[in-house]
């Protein structure tokens, strides 16, 4: 049974319209699973890789390890998406448990850091709880989150100099590419777990943990192919075969380049020298991209380069995965550690985060007894280069990684010998960054675009980092469509967090079913059970705590 089949005689806006879909990521398959749904079968996607996925994609290297490009975890805000996945893969699925630390001062520090700053040297301790008090009475460097005038400002307001100094702008500087004043305070939504100074001092004094924020700290993951084997079934629905390869029904093309879209024919032309008309447009390209390199027109060739000149504006890092496949250190030991994923925010390793994949799934190497997988995530801006060079050097990447692991302990003296996979992917396109700038651009962009019917969705098409995990970005396709057939408000990209007093950002979200008390604890702390919540408001952060994701 499909997901939600609402009967298509309210699809009224789209009836007898051409729609074009670029991309067949998360937000492409989403716009075209729905669209199939509501009977609506004049539509194609394209797409330039030879797979679907796009972002969500995995692969299985030479060795037989599977890669994700990028730490993906499978949960949702939408019951949509939960009846997708349910239909797509049944039961072929693993539910884990989160365990998720922080790397410094040669210790792990459990998430979130700034709950459990016990675990400090007792200098840096004082000047973590010393800073937040400061903040939250007011007497820090800015006076409250309100004050705030970016990301940076911020971190000061809520969490004070000390956790600023030791953790929040190190790590969030990793993970973007870019400091924190040129980035918004916006964004944040879930995604910044925050705390008030009481809760703080309680767990310093009293020695007690705080562990199992966010919606995520029960995930599922697909129990074989990775990530992207949840996406890769969306395939046959759109008429490609078990293989991913398109057949004479195919609502897919791949291995197909936009050379241009001319908006007054409402042609879209590519490479292979195939063209396409289009009454709806749906694009999950770069939106900077999209409206510079590709979009013509001689009747408004004028407004379309101040178009061009604003989408410009736009910010973005790119990003390496690099995988790092090894025997395991005792034979039939398989993983050595429980650990989920770590955050890394000193100097001596490239990377922001590291995640044990083979604890994911016991089908992620080629044999879970005696192999294990980490994988590392390294960013990349203009302002942060790397020796990568934009993916031309990706072994300098690779070496710096397996230094990294060896100074974070995650790799033994002698542990190189063990490796056996190097397997590295690196995007150019990775974190679509909410700079200062972004929404008074998108403000323009976007709707200039729609009039024209061009509907820029996706983790860049929108540019909201905030709606931008593969749920968000599925959910983005088939809201849009739900939109344009039914008339329907799209909720997900027009999402408002407004920041309270606490600093918190408040939105409402549907959630998950399986967002309670998954948190792996120490040996000494109390297993609280919680009651599986359906759909409820969502909680402090998302998937991608403190950014990471």
């Amino acid at each position: 049974m499909p997901p939600d089949a609402r009967n298509t005689t309210k699809s009224s806006g789209v009836t007898g319209q051409r729609v074009l879909i670029l991309g067949a990521g998360p937000t492409g398959l989403g716009a075209a699973y729905r669209l199939k749904e509501l009977g609506h079968d004049n539509f194609l996607v394209v797409d330039r890789h030879p797979y679907i996925g796009g972002l969500a994609h995995s692969f299985t290297d030479a060795q037989g390890f599977t890669w994700d490009i990028g730490g993906h975890v499978m949960f949702s805000h939408y019951k949509y998406y939960d009846r997708c996945f349910d239909t797509l893969m049944g039961d072929e699925y693993t539910l884990n448990n989160r365990e998720s630390w922080v790397r410094m001062f040669n210790t792990w520090v459990p998430y979130p850091f700034q709950n459990n700053i016990r675990y400090l040297p007792k200098q840096a301790a004082f000047e973590c709880i010393a800073g937040l008090v400061r903040a939250q009475s007011g007497k820090g460097r800015v006076p409250s989150p309100k004050a705030a005038q970016n990301f940076g400002e911020f971190i000061d307001a809520v969490f004070g100099d000390g956790i600023a100094e030791h953790f929040m702008r190190p790590y969030n500087y990793k993970v973007w590419a870019y400091p924190p004043e040129r980035m918004n305070k916006q964004w944040i939504g879930e995604r910044v777990a925050v705390i008030d100074v009481e809760r703080a001092l309680k767990n310093l004094v009293l020695g007690t943990d705080d562990f199992g924020w966010g919606p995520n700290n029960q995930f599922k993951f697909p129990l074989k192919g990775g990530t992207g084997e949840f996406y890769r079934r969306f395939g046959p629905h759109l008429g490609l075969d078990q293989q991913g390869r398109e057949t004479q029904h195919s609502k897919v093309r791949l291995n197909t380049r936009v050379q241009t879209i001319d908006l007054d024919a409402k042609v879209v032309h590519f490479t292979d020298g195939s063209r396409e008309p289009f009454d709806i447009l749906i694009s999950t390209m770069p939106l900077d991209r999209l409206c510079a390199d590709v979009l013509t027109s001689q009747r408004e060739a004028a407004a379309l380069r101040e178009v061009a000149s604003d989408a410009a504006g736009l910010l973005h890092s790119g990003g390496y995965m690099v995988g790092i496949g090894l025997k395991s250190r005792t034979p039939g030991a398989g993983t050595p550690d429980t650990k989920s994923w770590m955050y890394f925010p000193e100097p001596n390793c490239p990377f922001y985060r590291v995640t044990y994949l083979s604890n994911y799934s016991p089908f992620m190497t080629p044999d879970k007894d005696n192999y294990y997988s980490l994988l590392c995530e390294v960013s990349e801006s203009p302002v942060k280069p790397t020796p990568g060079d934009h993916g031309k050097n990706q072994d300098a990447v690779i070496d710096e990684c397996i230094t990294g692991l060896e100074n974070a302990g995650l790799l033994e003296p002698g542990e190189r010998a063990n490796i056996v996979s190097r397997w590295c992917y690196y995007a150019d396109y990775s974190y679509p960054t909410p700079s200062v700038e972004r929404d008074d651009i998108l403000s323009r962009v976007i709707p200039w675009l729609e009039r024209r019917g061009v509907y820029s969705r996706g983790r860049f098409g929108m540019w909201k980092y905030e709606v931008a995990n593969t749920d968000h970005s599925l959910m983005q396709g088939v809201e849009l469509v739900n939109r344009l057939a039914l008339g329907e408000a799209e909720t997900t990209i027009g999402m408002v967090y407004s920041v309270t007093e606490d600093g918190r950002n408040a939105a409402t979200h549907e959630r998950p079913a399986h967002a309670g008390s998954g948190e792996k604890r120490l040996a000494a702390a109390i297993a609280e059970a919680k009651p599986e919540a359906g759909d409820i408001p969502a909680g402090p952060i998302s998937k991608d705590e403190l950014g990471a994701g």
